[in-house]
This record gives structure tokens, C-alpha cells and sequence, in this order.
């Protein structure tokens, strides 16, 4: 019974957009399985790690309708092991996947397409909306660094989407630093706010392309779904209180200081050099006319970065991790960062120049 005839990129490319979210082990056998399933010339390909549901499609020869499962990694691998210019024929064989490619044959064990798990999709209570993939890509791109990692506070291992009226913003916080970026949108739609897994954040920035083809998001209080090509994302959500994001980003601070962004980026990352390993801290002297950058370590070594600044007032020392200051110049293209400063006591707040709809917050740190 042939399931898929044709070039190998044809299957390949599909299949690569499914397989991100595949577990190398996992308690379920099947989970480390693709889904299958051809009707007339449609194939489709279905993963899912039981949190997040990806499906895409593929075209290949008419024939009978088939469905099975088969081993995704493996089969990926025997894909991009083939020459790209190979012609690939699949068909199911006595319970296994026979792979042809010239003189190439390679055999995998099948499971039962009915014994695999699927998302039911909500359709209860969705807010749609569209916009392209780029300005998503973007958005997240802006924010996603300051996700935790494996925090007790299981709503801080992702990222907090907010749709009101004709905005929509993304929120990242690991509770030392906060990333805020927003975007308008060309309709006005009801207020959702919702947690977005940080599997599925980092599964989207890879999927999405960076052009101005549409994005399709319906959100709903338990789900998301992303549709954008030829691929179906569907991810459960974070069930949990978010922070009160607007109440942690400074309001009243009278110190601005403007930062060339490739400078102070530079500048940190030779100073980093001689930071401690664990708790790599630099100090930030503002002083009229420069900004001193102080790395050292228990060794008692130093490194001293100097930048001429346009500054005037009263000298601030203040330390920051300077992996999160490398983390959003890494992650702004702009030319110029805004630097608004309170004392070495208060958190700083970073933003682009004349741009209200990116924000970071690095709370200060003792050295």
C-alpha cells in the first residue's frame, strides 16, 4: 500500500515542522511516533507530546486511504541521511514502513493509527485574530530571554499574552528581569489574557517564518491555536495568576541616559570576560560625560569598559547580571537604547528611542 511517492524534500520538509515537538523518550511508546494519514493526494503528518499538537500536509500520489505511525526521529533521519535529489517512495508493508530511495531500503516498525492520542480543538469561547507571522515572530523574539527555566512558579515557565482592544502584548518575567513588547492590530476584539507554555514559545519562533504571509491565532481559556502555511498549532495553556506586569515597570524615573546599542553591547561582552562564572555581575558608574562598566571575580581580576555619554547628574554606581543586559541588546535591533534610571537601589528600565511598545526591567544586583 504506497503511502507517499516523490521527491525527498516533498516529505522531508513536513515532516521536520512536526518532529521539534517529539520527545526522545517518553512514557508512551506512541508519542515518539509521527501520524500518517493519507486520503486521495493528501498526506498528513501529525505530532503531539500530549501539551502541544502540530499538523501540517504534504501532496503525494492518489491511491487508497491509509493511516499508520512510525518512528518520527528515525524516519527523519533516514530522510536527510538520503541525497537531496533522491526520489523516495513510502508504503506500508505487514505492519512496517518500507522506505525506497535508489538502491537504499530501510524497513521501521509501525503502530496502530487508532491508538494514537489527539487534541479534541476547543471551540468554545474563541477570540481570532490576525496578523502577520513576521510581526508575531517579532513580538516573541522581543521577549521570550526572560522566560524562567523550571521555576516553582510554574506560570513563569512561559509567556503571557494579552489581547486588548486593538493591542496585543507579550509578557516575559523570571522574577530578576521583565520583558514587555506590543502591537497594534487592525480591528478591535473583546479582552484574554493567557499563558502560553515555554515549549510552545520556543517550538513558534522556530516555525514561524520571517515575512508577511498571515498568522491565525484563536485563543480560548484552556487552548491556542496558531495557523499559519500549511501547519496547525494547537497548544494547552498555563493554568495560573500571571504577575501584575504594569505595577513592576517603573513609572517616575527622572534619570535618562541614551546608549548606543553595538557599544555598550561590545563593552559588556569583554567585560563579562573576568565576571564571576555563577553570578556574573558588572557595575554600571554613570558620571558626567561617561559610563564605567566594572567586571571582576574572586581571583581578583578586573576589566574596566569606559563610554562616552551624554550625562550630567549626580554619579550612580549600580550592578546588574550582565547576561541580562547582553540578553535584550542581543535582542533589539535598534541603533539607540534609552536607559531610564532611578538610583543603584531601583530596578532600570530599558527601551528604544521614541518607542513606547518595548520595555525591560532588570532589577539591580549587589557586587
Amino acid at each position: 500500500m504506497l503511502l507517499f511517492k516523490g521527491p525527498r524534500n516533498q516529505i522531508l520538509e513536513p515532516l521536520q515542522s512536526v518532529c521539534g515537538i517529539v520527545e526522545k523518550r517518553h512514557t508512551l511508546p506512541i508519542l515518539s511516533n509521527v501520524l500518517m494519514e493519507k486520503e486521495g493526494e493528501n498526506l498528513t503528518l501529525l505530532a503531539t507530546d500530549i501539551e502541544i499538537q502540530i499538523k501540517t500536509k504534504a501532496k503525494t500520489v492518489p491511491g487508497e486511504k491509509i493511516a499508520l505511525t512510525v518512528a518520527a526521529r528515525k524516519l527523519q533521519e533516514i530522510l536527510r541521511a538520503l541525497p537531496e535529489d533522491s526520489e523516495i517512495s513510502l508504503a506500508l508493508d505487514e505492519k512496517r514502513l518500507q522506505i525506497k530511495a535508489g538502491r537504499s531500503r530501510f524497513n521501521l516498525q509501525t503502530l496502530p493509527a487508532e491508538d494514537f492520542p489527539r487534541m479534541a480543538l476547543s471551540e468554545a469561547n474563541q477570540t481570532r485574530l490576525m496578523l502577520t507571522q513576521k510581526q508575531f515572530k517579532r513580538l516573541l523574539a522581543l521577549v521570550q530571554y526572560a522566560m524562567a527555566l523550571q521555576d516553582i512558579r510554574y506560570y513563569l515557565n512561559g509567556l503571557l499574552l494579552v489581547v486588548k482592544g486593538n493591542e496585543i502584548c507579550v509578557v516575559a518575567t523570571d522574577g530578576h528581569r521583565l520583558a514587555y513588547a506590543s502591537e497594534t492590530l487592525n480591528e478591535q476584539l473583546p479582552s484574554i489574557e493567557v499563558i502560553l507554555p515555554r515549549k510552545t514559545v520556543l517550538e513558534l519562533s522556530r516555525q514561524l517564518s520571517d515575512n508577511d504571509e498571515s498568522l491565525e491565532i484563536a485563543l480560548t481559556p484552556t487552548q491556542a491555536l496558531f495557523r499559519f502555511g500549511s501547519i496547525e498549532f494547537v497548544s494547552k495553556l498555563i493554568d495560573g495568576k500571571f504577575p501584575d506586569y504594569e505595577r513592576v515597570i517603573p513609572k517616575g524615573h527622572a534619570i535618562l541616559v541614551k546608549l548606543s546599542r553595538q557599544g555598550l553591547l561590545h563593552s559588556l561582552q569583554r567585560a563579562k570576560i573576568l565576571t564571576n562564572e555563577k553570578t556574573p555581575g558588572v557595575r554600571l558608574v554613570f558620571s558626567p560625560g561617561s559610563l564605567k562598566i566594572i567586571g571582576n571575580n574572586t581571583e581578583r581580576e578586573e576589566a574596566q569598559e569606559e563610554i562616552e555619554i551624554d550625562f550630567s547628574g549626580d554619579s550612580i554606581d549600580i550592578g546588574f547580571n550582565v547576561n541580562y543586559l547582553l540578553d535584550v541588546l542581543n535582542n533589539v535591533a535598534n541603533d539607540e537604547i534609552e536607559c531610564h534610571l532611578g538610583d543603584s537601589n531601583s530596578s532600570a528600565l530599558f527601551q528604544l528611542a521614541n518607542n513606547q511598545k518595548f520595555k525591560y526591567v532588570v532589577m539591580p544586583m549587589r557586587i
